[in-house]
């Protein structure tokens, strides 16, 4: 530690909304307060989900300026920026910085045809051509195997959109957008260039892949430069300051993607060291020394923050979504939730604090294996350890005696099993921790953490504020490149572990053999996914 007590501003850059959060950073590293300002996410009738990358910009210099303005803190006391954001958008800007159209969500999966046409065709593997599979791994370590991954959404754009291609001067993630928008500079994190898998890292021979591009016909001119995580990829500009109420020429660093920076903030820094996220997404991400590819269980090493670190890397692309469709769906027209006209959550009376809250109580009350009652969490299809476009939720034995509080648990439990899968297929390739460290906002509930430890039969750790790992993640990047950590090794004491829970060992057995149904639902209807929501729309 070479100064103490410096003030950061770190920005989680999520799915449904942005998050300012204002740290004091010493001999600890504390969370002052908060900020949260929410955004759109649309959702199209052909498989696209996209965002308007305004709104991100708006919500940074609304937040920000009420953070400043609620802690008193001036301007000047605010030593450096950064991000930690949702990862593989596809943000296509002019050379103004300006979006070209609104940005393609890692969620897109609309360019199902035009991968079929460049990967589905010849002598292939799990689906994918050889030639093309194999030249991708020689080259990046990864091949682009996922429908939702940005290289198609980039000739989805090209075919479909060719007016808009055509304006294209760089293209941007993210956080990526928000650093152009906030220094003028067109940068990209080394991890966001890994995720767009055209990306070589390997030392000696970083950069993007001249072969890999040329396969998928992208042009390497829209490419931005790569800088690390801890980079300074710039400086405020007067306009940026103006509007976000902070001081002309703050240090703006390159920050990450929530995929590399979560786990730091869990405290996961040591090869081996395995966390698990539940947000608006979910993961299962162990970190290694060194790439690690599964094609058949579309698992791969993701780039890290940390230097000659990797993610093993696993994702469930809807995990507290199915709690908020809960909300929205089974739990606001529940005649429990209602205290007099009121809903719970705007009740000032309720003893619960949120709705969130009241329902992880309700299913607390439920016994394991909801009546069995099994839940698949893949409401907007499903990447791994099965890549699937079409796949869907559903409830499974349903029986006259099943009620709302027993499907309330099953979503928990259906997320849990999803886990445990991604878990498991990570073991056929690396050795996973036990303790597992869990973070993100499923991590708030100790019902949650209880039922993940006995679905996983592992000790599940939480630490303070799990909502906000990506936050403290993105405040130990921008803390090392101000020079106030030597290494991430350093920051490991300053993330300690909050509650321990432990797994309870008498229900293994229902989990257990719930989990095999689990898994068989998807296998048993696979079919029936396609034909109800692929085949119709190449038909159309």
């Amino acid at each position: 530690m070479k100064s103490p007590q410096k003030k950061i501003i770190a920005y989680d850059v999520g799915t449904t909304g942005l998050k300012a959060c204002l740290f004091s950073i010493g001999e600890a590293l504390t969370l002052l307060a908060t900020e949260m300002e929410g955004y759109d996410l649309h959702i199209l009738d052909n498989g696209g989900a996209e965002q308007e990358p305004r709104q991100w910009w708006d919500a940074m210099c609304s937040t920000t300026q009420k953070l400043l303005e609620k802690t008193r803190i001036v301007p000047e006391e605010i030593a450096g920026i950064s991000f930690c954001s949702q990862m593989q958008g596809l943000v296509l800007v002019d050379r103004e910085g300006r979006p070209l159209r609104r940005m393609m969500s890692y969620m897109d999966q609309r360019a199902y045809k035009e991968m079929r046409e460049v990967m589905g065709r010849g002598i292939k593997i799990s689906g994918i051509n050889l030639f093309k599979l194999l030249r991708s791994i020689r080259e990046t370590g990864v091949v682009a195997a996922s429908v939702k991954d940005p290289i198609w959404k980039y000739k989805w754009v090209e075919k479909n959109e060719p007016a808009v291609f055509k304006k294209i001067y760089k293209w941007l993630d993210v956080k990526e957008f928000l650093i152009c928008r906030c220094t003028g500079q067109f940068v990209m994190t080394e991890d966001s260039a890994f995720a767009t898998l055209l990306y070589v890292n390997r030392k000696g021979r970083e950069g993007w892949s001249t072969a890999v591009c040329k396969m998928f016909g992208v042009n390497k001119a829209h490419l931005p430069i790569v800088i690390k995580s801890t980079d300074r990829a710039g400086e405020i500009t007067p306009e940026a300051a103006s509007m976000m109420g902070l001081v002309l020429g703050t240090p703006v660093f390159g920050g990450g993607g929530d995929a590399s920076l979560i786990g730091i903030g869990a405290g996961s820094l040591l090869n081996g060291d395995t966390h698990i996220y539940a947000g608006t997404s979910g993961w299962v991400s162990t970190v290694v020394d060194k790439p690690v590819l599964d094609i058949n269980s579309m698992i791969a090493s993701i780039t890290g923050a940390q230097p000659g670190k990797y993610n093993y890397f696993a994702e469930l692309e809807t995990a507290g979504k199915c709690l908020e469709w809960v909300k929205d769906h089974l739990a606001l027209d529940e005649i429990g939730v209602y205290l007099e006209g009121e809903l719970i959550h705007e009740s000032k009376e309720t003893v619960y604090t949120s709705l969130y809250e009241y329902l992880t109580s309700i299913i607390e009350k439920v016994m394991p294996g909801s009546g069995g009652v099994v839940f698949t969490p893949w409401l907007h299809g499903n990447r791994c350890p099965f890549e699937d476009p079409a796949a869907r939720g559903m409830f499974f034995n349903i029986g006259l005696d099943t009620g709302k509080s027993e499907l309330i648990r099953a979503v928990i439990e259906g997320v849990c099993f999803h886990l445990r899968w991604m878990l498991e297929a990570q073991e056929k390739k690396v050795r996973t921790s036990d303790p597992i460290r869990f973070v993100g906002g499923g991590a708030l509930s100790a019902v949650t953490c209880q039922i993940l430890a006995d679905v996983l039969q592992r000790e599940i750790v939480s630490v303070e504020n799990p909502q906000n790992a990506g936050a403290v993640g993105s405040a130990v990047v921008t803390a090392i490149g101000l020079g106030l950590f030597e290494s991430f090794e350093a920051v490991g004491q300053l993330i300690p572990a909050a509650k321990t829970f432990y797994p309870n060992r008498s229900n293994k057995s229902v989990y257990d053999r719930q989990f095999q149904v689990f898994k068989n639902l998807y296998r048993d209807n696979r079919k029936n996914f396609f034909a109800l929501n692929i085949s119709s729309k190449l038909q159309s």
